[in-house]
C-alpha cells in the first residue's frame, strides 16, 4: 500500500471542552466478549493499552452494558456497573493513561436485539419502546413511562461512573437498531405518547438520555453520540432519506447536549445523499455545527461482510481520500475499527510511513485477545 498524501493532517491536535487529543485517530468501539460474567480483566486492560502505546488519540471501548436485567444480548460482554466490573474498568483507564492515551466507554442497552436463547438461565424478556423486535414481531409488552425513566437514570448512572473512574469522555450508543435506535425507528416504535409519533417525537427518549447524562457529568465533560442509518437487520435502511429529514432528526439531539456526533457507516467514502459527496459524518457536521467522527472500513479495501460472503477483502488500502476529506473539514475525527483490531500498531505505522508493514484483517482477528 502506497500513499501520495502527507499524513500530517491526521496528526494535528483536537480539543473540545476538557477533552484534548494529540491526533485525529479514534479507536472504534468493537464488541469482543472477553469479559467473563461482565468483568473486564487484565487482558482487557492490556488490549486497550497496546493501542494507546501506539498512538491512538482516543479509544472508545467496546459496548458496555448499563445496569438493567435485559441490557445484554450476548454473554461475556462487559458491564458498566457493580463494584467488580467498575474496578476492572478503573484498571483499564489507569493503563491507557499511563501509555499516554485517552479513553471513553461506550454505554449501551441492546433492547429488543436481546435473544433469550443466549441466556438459558434467564427468564428476562427483551424490552423496547413497543415490545416489537427488529423484524416487526411483537414479543413483549411496551415499556411503561416509569420503566423508561428508570432506563434514562441507568444511562446517567453509567456516565457518572465514567467520570468518577477518570474516563475522558463518554459515548452513548444510539445506533444499529439497539434500544435508543429502536425509539427512532417507526418499525419498532408504535407508541402514541410523548415517546412516539413523528421523527422529532421519536427522538424524545434519546434527548432525555442525553440531558440526564449531561446533568450527571457536568458542562465540560465530552458527550459523544453514536448514530447510524443502517440496522443490524437491514444494512441499506435509511432513517433519514434526505438532508432535511436528517436535520429534523439530529437537531433535537444536538440541542440536548451532544458534543460530538459519531456517524456510523460501513464505508466512509460513500456519499450519504445523491446531491452531495458528503458522507454521513459530513452531513452531521454541516447540519449541527458540532464536530463529527467518520468511520467505515478506514485503511482497508472493503467492508467486513465481503470477508464472510466472498472470502476476500480486509487488505490494507491507502487513506488519500480520507485525508482529502479531513482537509476539507468534512469531519474532525477518524474512527478506525478492524485495521486496529488486526494491528495495534496501525496508527504508529501510518505516522512513521511504514505502510508496507500493515497487517491484513482476517477472520482470526475477530478472536484476538491483544
Amino acid at each position: 500500500m502506497k500513499s501520495t498524501k502527507s499524513v500530517e493532517p491526521l496528526f494535528t491536535s483536537f480539543e473540545i471542552g476538557e477533552l484534548k487529543l494529540e491526533n485525529r485517530f479514534v479507536m472504534a468501539p468493537m464488541t469482543r466478549k472477553f469479559s467473563p460474567n461482565g468483568i473486564p480483566g487484565s487482558n482487557v486492560a492490556e488490549y486497550y493499552r497496546r493501542r494507546a502505546e501506539n498512538g491512538v488519540g482516543l479509544i472508545i471501548t467496546e459496548g458496555t452494558l448499563i445496569e438493567h436485567p435485559a441490557a445484554g444480548a450476548e454473554p461475556d460482554v462487559p458491564h458498566f456497573y457493580g463494584e467488580e466490573a467498575l474496578n476492572g474498568w478503573a484498571q483499564v483507564v489507569k493503563e491507557v493513561h499511563e501509555a499516554g492515551g485517552k479513553i471513553a466507554p461506550q454505554i449501551w442497552h441492546t433492547g429488543m436485539a436481546r435473544e433469550k436463547k443466549n441466556f438459558p438461565d434467564s427468564d428476562v424478556n427483551p424490552i423496547g419502546p413497543s415490545g416489537i423486535n427488529l423484524t416487526g414481531e411483537k414479543v413483549s409488552e411496551p415499556l411503561s413511562v416509569e420503566e423508561i425513566q428508570e432506563l434514562i437514570q441507568a444511562y446517567a448512572n453509567a456516565a457518572s461512573n465514567a467520570k468518577k473512574l477518570g474516563f475522558d469522555a463518554v459515548e452513548i450508543h444510539g445506533a444499529h437498531g439497539y434500544l435508543i435506535d429502536q425509539f427512532f425507528w417507526d418499525v419498532t416504535n408504535k407508541r402514541t405518547d410523548e415517546y412516539g409519533g413523528d421523527l422529532v417525537s421519536r427522538t424524545r427518549f434519546a434527548v432525555d438520555v442525553i440531558k440526564a447524562v449531561r446533568q450527571a457529568v457536568g458542562p465540560n465533560f465530552t458527550i459523544i453520540f453514536r448514530f447510524s442509518q443502517w440496522k443490524v437487520t437491514d444494512y441499506n435502511f435509511k432513517l433519514a432519506k434526505t438532508p432535511d429529514e436528517l436535520k429534523i432528526f439530529l437537531q433535537p439531539l444536538s440541542e440536548a447536549g451532544v458534543d460530538i456526533f459519531h456517524a456510523s457507516t460501513r464505508r466512509f467514502w460513500k456519499p450519504e445523499f445523491e446531491e452531495s459527496d458528503l458522507n454521513l459524518a459530513g452531513w452531521a457536521r454541516k447540519i449541527t455545527g458540532k464536530p463529527a467522527i467518520t468511520v467505515g472500513s478506514v485503511g482497508l479495501d472493503s467492508e467486513i461482510m465481503n470477508l464472510f460472503t466472498e472470502g476476500k477483502g480486509g487488505q490494507p488500502a491507502d487513506i488519500d481520500n480520507l485525508i482529502d476529506r479531513l482537509e476539507r473539514e468534512e469531519f474532525d475525527l477518524v474512527a478506525v475499527g478492524r485495521a486496529l483490531l488486526a494491528d495495534p500498531a496501525w496508527v504508529a505505522k501510518i505516522r512513521e510511513g511504514n505502510t508496507e508493514e500493515l497487517r491484513s484483517f482476517t477472520k482470526e482477528a475477530l478472536n484476538i485477545l491483544k
